[in-house]
């Protein structure tokens, strides 16, 4: 008995010992990680996997831009020249006289003809040509500018293949399309992003004009020299989205960072859907880096934003949420079906290099706010939550609304419009769900396009603009949506998770809520609802093809 009990009195301490540590581990699960840990968790990395792949493709071009046989005449023609961007082809041939080159597609129908230009007078040229239609022989007018004023043309019949059954089972309607009032130029067409699958582009009449084979997940965007962010997956029967690539309108990947696939979630809370490490948003700093939206992972998803070298591929600024805001959102907020904690489910990020701030958009606590960029100090906040409910600390940068100035609700897409003398003028999709500080009254019965001024010198907010109530609750969208405010005036908006996903419908509004471009997509094939729509030029100002670079 008396060794028993000896066994005993040691065995005590040492169980009250694990149950301590026990203790200890569970609490500090609810503390933030650290910078360190978040950095070694994502594993960001540039790598070449893509690049080494086209290798062989691109000093076949390179090749060929040496070879004195082809000619405007007898110009080189290869469709789809980088194997993911099949509505593209890249021309090459020389001239005698150094020249400009410009092209077009012939439209079929008025205004949807496509007409580029390529920068500078040369004597080799190396011509993108984007905005094919899919299945069609396109008639495709070169014309050659010589210094002097005298023009050359030439035409070329360049033939596509089928769209592939994810873009083309996508029903597409057009019952409104005023294209003297739309703003679509020489060369914009819609880019339709989308939540999975192929990413593609719709001139005014709905025709698909450009898709990329690459799977992406809600982001892909347009950078200053003309290429894209993607972020896809390295097979399409990859389970998670860990790939981001910089590629161009023909496909050649320029930039390749990878993550590691361990970090992942999904908004559906299904084990069996697929994942990704970057999620909503993304965009590109003035020094070229990368400024991200990802999962840490934590126990906690969505909340937090991370800075990549474009240099390196890895992660050089981190900015946690949870040590920005009140540790109650995020330590009261209840867990999904998946284990995580989506308290507030950032899904925007804009950045202004004017004063290096940027303001995000958080659906699931209905705010949106600006921070200094380089201290992470908070300049203000926007929600329904009441001032007085905010711990003091907060209270002096809550802005008040003023009369008739609506409050967000799982809210998407916030950007800045302009900067004023007071403040700034921001717009958004204002999806109108009540998550947890949304407007209980008015929860559900419609989603808007929104513009708001924000004024800094007494602190309010007052909404300046605003489309989409008069729809009412057949526009309603609890998910997904995006507002841009276009060149001309016009707001282009995406209701994209219209009718409980049925269908996503994009509109586009002059400054009085006219509409003069109405279409809508119906047949989402494994959930590829339209996360935005964005009304881009395919072969921008900035952009340059050369593929000895």
């Amino acid at each position: 008995m008396r060794k028993r009990k000896l066994f005993l009195l040691t065995l005590i301490p040492l169980v009250l010992l694990v149950l301590v540590g026990c203790t200890s581990k569970t609490a500090d699960s609810d503390k933030p990680l650290s910078t360190a840990q978040i950095k070694k968790n994502i594993g960001s990395k540039l790598i070449t996997t893509r690049e080494d792949a086209q290798e062989k493709l691109t000093k076949q071009y390179q090749k060929i831009t040496k070879d004195s046989n082809y000619t405007l005449d007898n110009p080189y023609v290869k469709v789809n020249p980088y194997k993911d961007s099949p509505l593209t082809a890249l021309v090459i041939f020389q001239t005698d006289k150094a020249a400009k080159v410009s092209y077009t597609v012939e439209g079929k129908t008025d205004k949807t003809s496509i007409t580029n230009s390529v920068k500078g007078y040369k004597k080799v040229h190396q011509v993108p040509v984007a905005g094919l239609y899919a299945d069609t022989n396109n008639t495709v007018t070169m014309t050659i500018t010589y210094k002097d004023g005298t023009t050359e043309t030439k035409v070329l019949t360049i033939k596509t293949g089928e769209l592939p059954k994810y873009v083309k089972n996508a029903e597409i309607e057009v019952t409104k399309n005023d294209k003297d009032k739309m703003d679509i130029g020489q060369n914009k067409l819609t880019l339709i992003n989308r939540t999975t699958k192929e990413p593609f582009a719709i001139d005014a009449d709905g025709e698909v004009r450009w898709y990329s084979t690459n799977y992406s997940q809600h982001t892909i965007e347009q950078t200053d020299n003309g290429h894209f962010l993607i972020l896809t997956k390295k097979t399409v029967d990859s389970m998670v989205y860990n790939d981001l690539i910089e590629t161009d309108v023909l496909g050649r990947v320029y930039k390749e960072y990878s993550f590691n696939s361990k970090v992942k979630s999904n908004d559906s809370n299904n084990a069996k859907d697929e994942t990704t490490v970057i999620h909503h948003d993304l965009l590109e700093l003035p020094n070229k880096d990368i400024l991200a939206t990802v999962n840490d992972g934590s126990k906690y998803k969505e909340d937090v934003m991370v800075q990549i070298s474009h240099k390196t591929g890895k992660i050089v600024k981190v900015i946690d949420l949870k040590k920005l805001l009140p540790s109650s959102m995020y330590k009261n907020y209840k867990a999904g079906a998946d284990g995580k904690i989506d308290w507030f489910h950032q899904n925007a990020v804009d950045y202004d290099a004017s004063d290096n701030t940027i303001m995000i958009s958080g659906r699931n606590q209905d705010m949106i706010m600006k921070l200094n960029y380089k201290t992470n100090k908070i300049i203000w906040i926007y929600s329904g939550k009441k001032k007085s409910s905010w711990p003091k600390k907060y209270r002096s940068k809550i802005l008040t609304p003023t009369k008739g100035t609506s409050i967000t609700g799982g809210q998407h897409g916030l950007y800045q419009l302009e900067k004023t003398t007071d403040g700034e003028d921001i717009i958004l999709y204002d999806n109108n769900i009540d998550v947890t500080n949304g407007d209980k009254k008015t929860s559900g019965k419609y989603s808007q396009a929104v513009q708001y001024h924000v004024n800094l010198n007494n602190m309010t907010i007052d909404q300046t603009w605003a489309y989409g109530k008069s729809l009412g609750k057949a526009n309603f969208t609890n998910i997904i949506g995006y507002a841009e405010r276009e060149s001309n005036g016009n707001t282009l908006i995406d209701f994209g998770f219209k009718n409980k996903g049925q269908e996503s419908n994009i509109i586009e509004v002059d400054s009085d809520g006219n509409q003069v471009f109405n279409i809508t997509i119906k047949n989402a094939a494994s959930k590829a609802y339209v996360y935005r729509a964005y009304r881009l030029e395919f072969y921008p100002s900035g952009y340059t093809f050369d593929v000895n670079k």
